[in-house]
Parts: structure tokens; C-alpha cells; sequence
């Protein structure tokens, strides 16, 4: 697993622009939701065309932040890429970016019939988690999926980007995001790329001038349950009586 931790130059100037280290105190998991990026054989599976090496060992820390992220209240997104549609809507990069071979593997092993399609057998999917099917590098641009429709729809403005590869489709699917008005927060040790140079690129890029980058336990440490909240506002409502009923015995 990669190991990355924030260098001096990048704390210093995170706390010049925002004043602290992280943007957010809490996440309310009312609000937010855990987005799994590409965690599909075609990128995991060891022999497979685009494999990450190093994703197979998120597989536990993406799991725990599932159990965490759904016992809080929060919603589970499994992203997959799709080969449909992708010559048709993405030409340009199957076409000029691609050797022929590449091309013709790429879509045969992300055919949705595929073995290459489906999401990595180790991870702990439920029925209840929301699947979205994209075409592009990023989940979050207009023609790729629906994702966007998805989250808000559900009255969701947070998400947290785990997945593979960190610097591709998890990089781009998060500062997508952020453009779209969400707060976004990178997972250190749940994301996944070939090198730890490319890894911590990213994050760095990302921390400075997108959003927030946790570590799972943080991000775990850092989630109000649904219960939780509703539990607080009807504390509140019990100490604030309504305008107009407050005890007025004292003036009778």
C-alpha cells in the first residue's frame, strides 16, 4: 500500500489559504457518500489488462469504510467503466491514445458481459449500495454516467473517492466533483496507482487546490451518523420552545 504523508511546503500552504490542515471537522453522513472508483477485475485481477498491483491491497480499508459509511447513514456507490458507448462518445481516445491491440482489449475486457467488467470478488457489496456505470475517466462529467443525478437526487453534497487508479479516473472523478459543488475528499490509503511517485503527486495536487485527503481512520473518526444528527436537532428543539409558547409564569 502506498504510504503517503503531507510534506512541510504542502501543510504550510494549506494553512495559509484555509487556516487548517483539513477544510472539514465533521462529515454528516446525511449528506455524503463513499464513491468506489473502478474497482472492477479489468483493474484489479491479477492478469488483467489495466491491472494496479497495489489496488488489491485497498480491498480491506475500502470494505471498512462501506461497513462504517452505511452503519452511519451514509450511501455506497460502486463506479464501474463500461466499454458501451465508449467509441462512440470517447472516440478521440480509443482512437489516437490507443495502440489497435489496446483498443480491442480494452473493450472486450470491459464489455459489460465481461469478466473484466465486474467489480473485484474480494469487496463487500450489498444490495442496498447504488451502482453507476461510466464511460470516461471521470464519473462526474456530463455524458459519462449519471452520477451526478444520483447523489443529488438523493440530497447528497459530500463525497469520499476511494478506488483505483489514484491519478485517473479516481483524480478525475474528484475534482469533477469539487467543480460541480461537492465536498470532495481523497482517501491516502483506500486509493490506488502503479507508483508511489504518481500517488503522491496527486494527493499533493489535489489537497492544495481541490479538497480534503484522509486517511480511512480519519474519515471514519470524522463521520456523524444520521442518528446522531437528528438526535441533536430534536435536543434542540426540546430546549427552544416554539416562538410564542415560552413559559410566561414569572409575569403572571
Amino acid at each position: 500500500m502506498h504510504q503517503y504523508v503531507i510534506s512541510d511546503v504542502v501543510k504550510a500552504r494549506l494553512i495559509e489559504r484555509q487556516g487548517k490542515l483539513a477544510s472539514r471537522d465533521t462529515i454528516d453522513a446525511g449528506r455524503a457518500a463513499l464513491v468506489v472508483v473502478d474497482m472492477q477485475n479489468h483493474f484489479v485481477a491479477p492478469g488483467f489488462p489495466a491491472e494496479v498491483p497495489l489496488s488489491r491491497e485497498i480491498v480491506p480499508n475500502i470494505n471498512r469504510l462501506a461497513r462504517a459509511m452505511r452503519a452511519a447513514g451514509a450511501t455506497v456507490v460502486w463506479v464501474q467503466t463500461t466499454a458501451a458507448g465508449g467509441l462512440e462518445q470517447w472516440s478521440n481516445y480509443h482512437r489516437y491514445m490507443l495502440t489497435r491491440e489496446r483498443q480491442q482489449k480494452r473493450l472486450a475486457s470491459l464489455d459489460e458481459a465481461a469478466e473484466g467488467f465486474r467489480l473485484y470478488p474480494a469487496l463487500d457489496v450489498l444490495p442496498g449500495d447504488v451502482r453507476v456505470k461510466k464511460i470516461k475517466y471521470s464519473a462526474f462529467i456530463a455524458g459519462s454516467s449519471d452520477i451526478d443525478v444520483q447523489l443529488k437526487s438523493r440530497g447528497l453534497d459530500s463525497v469520499l473517492i476511494t478506488g483505483t487508479a489514484t491519478n485517473v479516473c479516481c483524480e478525475s472523478s474528484a475534482r469533477d466533483a469539487m467543480m460541480l459543488d461537492y465536498r470532495v475528499t481523497m482517501l491516502s490509503d483506500a486509493n490506488a496507482t502503479w507508483t508511489d511517485e504518481e500517488h503522491a503527486a496527486t494527493l499533493n495536487s489535489f489537497l492544495l487546490f481541490f479538497g480534503d485527503v484522509m486517511t480511512t481512520g480519519e474519515a471514519i473518526a470524522k463521520l456523524v451518523p444520521v442518528i446522531s444528527r437528528k438526535s441533536a436537532r430534536g435536543a434542540s428543539s426540546v430546549l427552544r420552545p416554539a416562538e410564542g409558547t415560552e413559559d410566561r409564569s414569572a409575569t403572571r
